[in-house]
């Protein structure tokens, strides 16, 4: 009974601890853990220390993410999928008996030396890229080589399939995906995403996965930051052969969002097909009933005609825009916009800049009352941060959607369910400016308050900072995991 007593008493004066600490966080740490070494319980726990940057951080983004007040109930998700053959790089390369040289891109990979050239040139900037492979026999003579490594795994592919898959954990949405189809993936795909019958193929289409680590090494080379070179010799999703399947099915299925993504498939393509293929995107978006948002999802591209025409006929008939750091640049670069003079970033990406491309995305191509466009929203992800810039007066909850977007690509790209502290490191540039064209603000960070707004001309901004994954277990998809992520969270206004 003794024994009971003095357990139940110790319970409970640490219980009172726990309370003391809830009431007083900035009761002093030494008190707190004298206190509790008198309970004679062990070594005080972490929470009753100070607080780490990165677990400040974390908690200010759960009190933030809130769901919309209207919610998504259906979504429609198309047109690339695939099944994605992820394994390392060196080892890939090292198996075809390749070794390290100098570096080079190649806007269209012809050979193994070619693939060689620009994974190198790539792993050594750290830097994400998706290229096409244009010799059938020898892409699949190295697929062969990849998905015969014992380290070799196989998982959902394709910006689509990956969107719709994330759509899918949330069990009260019903998911549409139509794209490529092939038993493999049908069999990876959640139960909860449908895909029409004239979807389905008798063969899967692969891409491989070539990741790294931050910090490894292949001969000279190291990597700055962990990633992943991504190839493929994929005509299915290359032609957009989905589309029309995917347009067709809008009617029956009648989302309320509807996300678009695999234009850069196309660059394997001739010009001419690329043309009307994106003559025919434009046309079947603008059947889509007015009022379902429309959301595009970039990819890596090199093309830079292709990119332009994205920018000058597709842009302006979609309400939502997702893209990364690469991506953001080369569009700049493809329609002369700001700092696109700079070829490539120098490490992280300038905010000022970045913020600068965004709004002038928004003001010279999204909605205004003397233009006919849709766009109104981009949501930017980097390694380090994210940034949500959208047109004032068309989308709501935007904190809880660019705070989701950050806390998804924490968790997944260390596969926890929620934030381990100890295994992400706040890396966000801790100052910086709005803008590098005009008298932007000077902006300090704040962990306790992370989330940052700032207003230009009728654009409003939300920034973030993004918790890295110290050992990232997969990088493949975290960005359509972010942009999935930070839709299901926001609100669009109804159209007037």
């Amino acid at each position: 009974m003794a024994l009971w007593r003095g357990s139940a008493y110790a319970g409970f004066l640490a219980l009172a601890v726990g309370c003391v600490f809830l009431l007083e966080p900035e009761l002093p740490g030494s008190a707190l853990r004298s206190l509790w070494s008198s309970l004679r319980l062990g070594p005080a726990p972490a929470a009753l220390g100070p607080a780490s940057p990165e677990s400040r951080l974390a908690a200010a983004w759960d009190a933030l993410i809130v769901q919309p007040a209207r919610r998504w109930r259906r979504v429609a998700v198309g047109v690339n999928a695939c099944v994605d053959v992820v394994l390392s790089g060196v080892r890939l390369l090292q198996a075809l008996g390749l070794s390290p040289g100098p570096g080079r891109d190649h806007a269209v990979l012809h050979s193994r030396n070619d693939l060689e050239e620009a994974f190198v040139h790539f792993m050594g900037r750290g830097a994400a890229a998706e290229r096409f492979f244009s010799d059938k026999e020898a892409f699949q003579d190295i697929a062969r080589v990849a998905s015969a490594l014992p380290a070799a795994q196989h998982y959902v592919g394709g910006n689509a399939a990956l969107i719709g898959q994330k759509f899918a954990a949330n069990t009260d949405l019903k998911v549409l995906l139509c794209g490529p189809v092939g038993p493999k993936l049908h069999d990876l795909l959640d139960d909860n995403v449908f895909v029409p019958p004239e979807s389905l193929q008798e063969v899967d289409e692969f891409h491989l996965i070539l990741e790294y680590q931050a910090g490894e090494e292949w001969g000279q080379l190291k990597a700055p930051h962990a990633n992943r070179f991504i190839f493929s010799h994929d005509l299915s999703n290359g032609a957009m052969n989905a589309l029309e399947v995917f347009v067709s099915s809008l009617e029956e299925f009648q989302p309320d969002l509807v996300v678009l993504s695999g234009l850069h498939m196309m660059e394997g393509q001739s010009t001419e097909l690329q043309r009307r293929r994106l003559l025919e995107v434009v046309t079947s978006i603008s059947d889509i009933p007015t009022g379902v948002p429309v959301h595009l999802e970039l990819a890596s591209m090199t093309n830079r005609e292709l990119m332009s025409s994205i920018v000058h006929q597709v842009l302006p008939a979609v309400a939502s825009l997702g893209l990364n750091e690469q991506e953001l640049l080369f569009l700049s670069q493809s329609a002369s916009g700001p700092h696109s003079s700079l070829s490539s970033w120098n490490g992280v990406p300038d905010v000022g800049m970045v913020s600068d491309i965004l709004f002038w995305i928004l003001k010279e191509h999204g909605r205004s009352e003397s233009r006919a466009s849709d766009l109104t929203r981009i949501h930017f992800h980097t390694l380090v941060y994210h940034i949500l810039a959208t047109v004032d007066g068309h989308w709501a909850n935007q904190l809880a959607a660019v705070a989701a977007g950050a806390r998804v690509a924490a968790t997944q790209a260390c596969a926890t369910e929620t934030i381990d502290a100890s295994r992400v490191s706040l890396r966000a540039p801790q100052e910086f400016v709005t803008s590098r064209l005009e008298a932007g603000s000077r902006i300090v960070l704040n962990p306790r308050e992370p989330i940052v707004a700032w207003h230009r001309e009728g654009v409003s901004f939300h920034f973030t900072p993004v918790l890295v994954c110290k050992d990232p277990v997969r990088t493949v998809g975290l960005g359509d995991a972010i942009s999935a992520e930070g839709l299901f969270y926001s609100e669009v206004h109804p159209r007037s």
